[in-house]
């Protein structure tokens, strides 16, 4: 089985969903996340540029959703996307990720098959 995230070849959610989160992940407030790629939404929090419209689409997303892409700024990334789990990530379907696969025609994530040894009967 292959350890690399199946989110490396998807990007869905990253062009679904508003990506909004407390000002205070911003690097100016003492977090990581940059503040040029943030856009105010509302006194407390703010949205990754690009997600606060329809269609969304993170400025950070590199490449082609469905293909391969990756997140430009991943290791400043926000809470929310550092905790968003791609379906099957913790060992159940989460059906935000199926939600935003479905939106760009990709199929939901399939529950991986784990090879389990099988105790030797008497």
């Amino acid at each position: 089985m292959s350890d690399a995230s199946p989110c490396l070849n998807c990007g869905a959610c990253c062009s679904h969903f508003r990506v909004s989160f407390f000002w205070g992940e911003c690097a100016s407030s003492g977090g990581t996340v940059p503040d040029e790629l943030v856009t105010q939404i509302n006194p407390t929090r703010v949205a990754m540029i690009g997600t606060d419209q329809k269609p969304a689409r993170c400025c950070s997303l590199e490449g082609e959703v469905g293909s391969a892409t990756r997140c430009s700024i991943y290791e400043q990334r926000s809470s929310v996307c550092r905790e968003f789990e791609s379906s099957w990530s913790q060992g159940e379907v989460n059906v935000d990720c199926d939600a935003a696969r479905a939106a760009f025609g990709l199929a939901p994530l399939e529950q991986p098959l784990y090879a389990f040894e099988l105790p030797i009967s008497a």
